[in-house]
């Protein structure tokens, strides 16, 4: 970036932040036409910590990545199609060969996440303000793989980089029937995708509360989904249902996570929303959704795909097919969101295409 954009950037951080005080000191709520609306700033799987980590990893990090298990298989190297197109191919048809390595899970019955069956089984985790009855399952395959754990974890840090810069995860929730952000006992919950460019602070990296974002009604149609909810003591509660949430970790590869039994439990204020999004992943599309990822992007974390794969059948807990086979799996995504207003289009007004960061509009656009 060059120091005229950033010095752009940084002068329309400032005067949002500004605008953003201005309607603080004014009180003018952010809640219009019973209305609030927010956009994803960050995404990650919810995986709880420790500060040296050794209470739920006592030996450390899973040490067995693509680079460290090619290295055991092959010694002495060989042929390319018996050892990397070996390897490669294996890695999209993970059930030609059962697991063959060591794989590190967590310790203890601590985890972040949600009640998801209303049970409290011998495999539920206690959260860690002691509710009981945590169902996230996942959390036993990647609790112990740097890729997954703050604020180090590769797939992580650039997962989250698409957000602000790609189109595809400029995910939105829309909060109707809202007669008051600590109370309600009868809200409706919408999923969207944004057209607009994200409104960045002063400093250029994080999202500001306050900008506004029109719906993708052309592109968006597959992910706009609607949940019955309330709110209580300030905490957004949705209805279980099946779902869908876009989270690309990959430039040019959009993938859709699907859940059965999604929903959310958001921390709402004036300017953000946070907490989890929760429900049982099916575990082909969230493989599917690991080996967006290169190779040499996994290997940063060691972390081998189809070692992943067989410990996502092992750990899965719900939806069995015919043969009692679980096809999905119980977690948790952590969900950090900044206020915006949400502009939907005027009755009878065609779907337009969505403008991405640094493309410039026409007037047409902008009418």
């Amino acid at each position: 970036m060059n120091l005229f954009s950033k010095t752009v950037l940084g002068a329309a951080g400032a005067l949002a932040l500004s605008f953003g005080a201005a309607h603080a000191i004014e009180g003018e709520s952010p809640i219009k036409d019973r209305r609030i609306g927010y956009v994803t700033t960050q995404l990650h799987w919810s995986v709880y910590q420790t500060a040296d980590g050794k209470a739920e990893c006592p030996r450390g990090t899973s040490p067995n990545g693509p680079r460290e298990i090619f290295k055991a298989l092959y010694p002495n190297l060989g042929p390319v199609e018996k050892t990397q197109l070996a390897r490669e191919s294996l890695k999209m048809y993970p059930q030609d060969a059962p697991p063959a390595f060591e794989y590190y899970e967590p310790l203890g019955n601590t985890s972040l996440g949600l009640n998801l069956d209303g049970k409290v089984g011998p495999k539920d985790f206690t959260s860690p303000l002691g509710e009981k009855g945590i169902d996230n399952a996942f959390y036993r395959v990647i609790g112990c793989n740097s890729q997954f754990r703050g604020p180090e974890g590769q797939l992580q840090l650039f997962g989250n980089k698409q957000i602000p810069g790609f189109g595809f995860v400029r995910t939105l929730l829309e909060i109707t029937d809202v007669d008051s952000l600590q109370n309600d006992p009868d809200v409706n919950v919408t999923i969207y995708r944004g057209r607009d460019p994200m409104l960045l602070d002063a400093t250029g990296e994080k999202v500001a509360p306050g900008g506004t974002q029109r719906i993708d009604m052309k592109y968006g149609q597959k992910i706009i989904q609607h949940f019955k909810g309330k709110i209580v003591d300030g905490v957004l509660m949705t209805e279980a249902k099946d779902g869908t949430w876009p989270w690309q970790i990959f430039p040019t590869v959009p993938m859709l996570l699907k859940f059965h039994d999604m929903r959310f439990q958001m921390k709402l204020t004036p300017q953000a929303a946070d907490g989890l999004i929760a429900g049982y992943a099916d575990n082909e599309q969230l493989y599917k959704w690991l080996i967006s990822w290169s190779t040499h992007h996994l290997s940063y974390g060691q972390l081998e795909a189809p070692e992943f794969y067989w410990q996502i059948r092992k750990q899965a807990d719900a939806y069995p097919d015919k043969d009692g086979n679980m096809t999905a799996i119980s977690s948790a995504i952590t969900l950090n969101m900044a206020q915006v207003f949400i502009e939907h289009p005027a009755p009878g007004v065609a779907s337009l295409t969505p403008v991405e960061p640094g493309k410039a509009r026409t007037a047409e656009a902008q009418r």
